[in-house]
């Protein structure tokens, strides 16, 4: 731990008419100031590498040499020196990051509960124990708490008017955590459809897998079978009398089925064995638990295949297949099929998702599957959910999100409609949505519906919709103006001024709030600007940019920012509202994030336009974006910071070998530094959707495109870089040599100033899963990013 430096005390004052003795100038010597510290160099060890016949030399390969005892030992030194250079250039900033911390950590406090999802007779919940690092999973009656708050109210369970006991506890987490050697990382959790056991998986630290247990919630004992290791899907079957499970191999590609009968002494039976390296299974059930599809996938074709839940062990029925890699979910509504999927339509790719139907019952064969809707290039289906009674849908108009719903069943017999022709309700929704995400909405037979509305300007809301009546309900939302959370389940919780609000409204024709309904979504457009631009990329594509500002602190021409990308596997860029932002938007920054090619929400072209040998792209619209924020001003030219994710630290780092001296400072959140190894020769199991978004190196164009884009591969010699932070773990899918090769060889070939560190931070937990952590992480952050630019 690093000392905090100590001022001496002063002495006592004097007496304004003592003589004070000033020493003269002449003989006054400034302070020498601390030498900056100096950064690690690792052992240089270089070693050639050809393929598609070019040459190339990586002097430290070594980092990435697992089995090599006396790499990984000379790795632990160096690892160690990082830590300790990070620690130096840092400590002046302690009081700042504690702080910083402070700040961040009030507004990430815990919520006592989590909104109760209501599953059959049962409210389940997760709440947190006073004192008690992870959570407990537990449930009640809802016939008990109609007007449930989940808060402290009633108290760990206990009914304080009826005098019982009314909460039942299901699963200790800490408890979990002694079994797993301090962690409790639950991956996969499904209660049976007759709530009588929960089966779960535990990320088992030691042997870098999950662990399934199945839990009897009536004694709590965890059942002798099944107990599996390396299992990735979970399906109930037989009413809850049978689990389906898929497990991985070694390099955790999912490859078979098994099903395991509840009670029997009988060893789990395999239903499937998929053989072919380049084959992925998983399965799923569908809402009525009447059936569990099994999908099998691979880059060439896609397989959707109906197990009878009633009877799992009768065989499967093949429902669909398509030509190359599709996204396929099936779903069964009172005896028809449903699919959503973006498969090409004869032999054309599509760019968007589409939904068919079809009996489950056929006469003929193969199947035949309708269209439900015509194709509407002005409303596109997103996504799609379904209850015994109606059909919901997220849909898309150009960039923005809405959510509407229709009655089922559809009228049948006219052919394909337009979604327009069945008169869907819309909701209202405030201004600026950037995703709207479904929730785990496990009871089919329940008219409410649950999802998640997220905007740059407003703290997620969790919203109930209730499709019989048209009533929403927000449920749960921060009110970062009180730093407080609302969490509600029927009545409001709010001691603010939201206390006396209806939160119920009837949804409409309109999807936007009215500006009175502002203050029911905890919106903070009054206090923070969002604003929406098209950049022109380096091709003439427009790129849409979003920028966040405080309407108070922003300085004009003046401002620093940070530019956030992603870019990667057709996911949306995160553009929520994020409490640890509000510390550096409160200190006059500006934050913006650029919609890159290779991204989600412009379709399926969009992704792809961003991909493989495309991915140039992505970085050019960064590049784009970054310069537009300063050309107009919005940001202050040598004040601006990049920031990314994973795959988003490939797209940045890429953007600064293009542009060392667009940036002042980066942030690499365990990056993707290395794509040439790491896809040549990988350590880690890589998944077919890998090589299709970065490219196969057995292809010589992608391969080509590789050499190219590569963060590590091409560093400007004698370029001046930003500062950069870049943050690793020991728990990431892209190994800590990634980080640490790329910022060795940046140090070595860049310019050299001590203004402008390379820094590594090293952990070893799994930060997403503790919130000090996280806001230990964030602060550290935003004080790096405050030192090296200002504010």
């Amino acid at each position: 731990m690093m000392r905090h430096l100590l001022l001496p005390r002063c002495g006592p004052l004097r007496h304004l008419s003592s003589p004070i003795s000033l020493p003269r100038l002449a003989h006054y010597k400034a302070p020498t100031p601390p030498a900056p510290p100096t950064p690690p160099k690792p052992p240089k060890k270089p070693v050639s590498f050809t393929f598609h016949d070019e040459t190339w030399e990586d002097p430290y390969s070594w980092m990435s040499n697992l089995s090599d005892k006396v790499a990984m030992r000379h790795m632990d030194v160096y690892m160690e020196q990082e830590e300790k250079y990070t620690e130096a250039f840092m400590s002046d900033t302690e009081r700042l990051q504690s702080k910083l911390q402070s700040e961040m950590a009030f507004r990430m406090t815990p919520e006592l509960s989590t909104p109760p999802i209501k599953f059959g007779p049962w409210l389940y919940y997760r709440r947190v124990e006073e004192g008690k690092q992870f959570p407990v999973l537990c449930r009640r009656l809802a016939s008990l708490n109609e007007e449930f708050i989940s808060n402290k109210s009633p108290s760990a369970g206990f009914d304080f008017v009826s005098g019982r006991r009314i909460e039942q506890k299901l699963i200790d987490y800490n408890q979990e955590a002694e079994r797993f050697g301090g962690y409790a990382y639950e991956e996969l959790s499904e209660i049976s459809p007759d709530h009588r056991f929960i089966a779960y998986t535990m990320y088992d630290k030691d042997n870098d897998y999950f662990r399934l247990s199945v839990r009897d919630l009536n004694s709590g004992s965890i059942l002798s079978k099944p107990q599996a290791d390396r299992v990735s899907n979970l399906a109930w079957v037989k009413d809850g009398k049978a689990l389906l499970y898929t497990v991985t191999n070694n390099n955790r590609r999912p490859y078979r089925i098994y099903c395991s009968m509840l009670g029997s002494d009988e060893e789990d039976v395999k239903l499937l064995e998929e053989s072919d390296d380049n084959v992925y299974v998983n399965i799923r059930h569908t809402k009525d638990f009447r059936f569990v599809t099994v999908n099998k996938f691979s880059i060439t074709t896609s397989k959707v295949f109906l197990i009878n839940a009633a009877d799992p062990l009768s065989g499967m029925t093949l429902v669909w297949e398509c030509g190359g890699q599709a996204h396929c979910i099936v779903e069964h509504h009172q005896g028809c099929l449903y699919l959503f999927t973006d498969a090409a339509k004869e032999g054309q790719p599509v760019d968007y998702h589409y939904l068919l139907c079809s009996p489950v019952v056929v006469s003929s064969s193969p199947r035949n599957w309708e269209s439900v809707f015509i194709d509407d290039p002005d409303l596109i289906i997103e996504d799609v959910d379904f209850n015994d009674t109606h059909m919901v849908f997220i849909v898309r108009e150009g960039r923005k999100f809405r959510i509407c719903s229709v009655a089922l069943p559809l009228p049948r017999g006219k052919g394909a409609v337009y979604l327009k022709e069945l008169n869907p309700h819309f909701l209202p929704l405030p201004k600026y949505v950037s995703q709207i995400s479904p929730g785990p909405n496990y009871d089919y037979y329940s008219s409410i519906i649950r999802f998640t509305v997220s905007s740059p300007v407003m703290p997620d809301a969790v919203v109930d919709y209730d499709l019989s009546t048209g009533m929403w309900n927000i449920i749960q939302q921060k009110n970062m103006l009180h730093e407080r959370t609302r969490i509600l389940y029927g009545t409001t919780s709010s001691a603010s001024s939201l206390a006396n609000a209806s939160i119920s409204k009837r949804s409409g024709s309109t999807d936007e709030v009215n500006v009175k309904d502002d203050l029911l979504w905890n919106d903070l457009s009054e206090f923070y600007a969002c604003e929406n631009y098209d950049v022109s990329s380096h091709d003439g594509v427009l790129v849409p940019l979003t920028i966040v500002y405080s309407r108070k602190n922003k300085k004009e021409n003046h401002s620093p920012g940070i530019l956030h990308g992603h870019g990667a596997y057709g996911e949306l860029l995160d553009k929520r509202w994020r409490g640890e932002l509000k510390s550096l938007l409160d200190r006059g920054w500006v934050v913006a994030y650029a919609d890159v090619r290779g991204g989600g929400g412009g379709g399926k072209k969009w992704h792809h336009d961003g991909r493989r040998t495309k991915k140039h792209n992505s970085i050019e619209d960064f590049i784009s974006c970054a310069k537009f924020l300063i050309d107009k001003e919005i940001v202050q030219e040598n004040k601006l910071a990049a920031w990314g994710y994973s795959a988003g630290g490939l797209l940045v780092a890429s953007a600064i070998n293009s542009c060392p001296d667009l940036f002042r400072a980066a942030l690499l959140k365990v990056p993707f530094l290395d794509p040439t190894n790491t896809l040549l020769y990988p350590i880690l199991p890589l998944a077919p959707a890998d090589y299709e978004e970065f490219g196969y190196p057995g292809d010589i164009e992608d391969f080509q495109a590789i050499r190219k884009y590569s963060p590590y591969d091409n560093i400007q010699k004698n370029a001046l870089y930003p500062a950069v932070l870049v943050s690793s773990s020991f728990n990431t899918r892209f190994g800590v040599w990634e980080a640490a090769k790329w910022a060795a060889r940046v140090r070595e070939c860049a310019v050299y100033d001590p203004k402008r560190p390379v820094l590594l931070n090293l952990t070893t937990d799994i930060v997403e899963e503790n919130r000090y952590l996280q806001s230990k992480e964030a602060a550290l952050e935003a004080a790096f990013l405050l030192k090296v630019i200002g504010s």
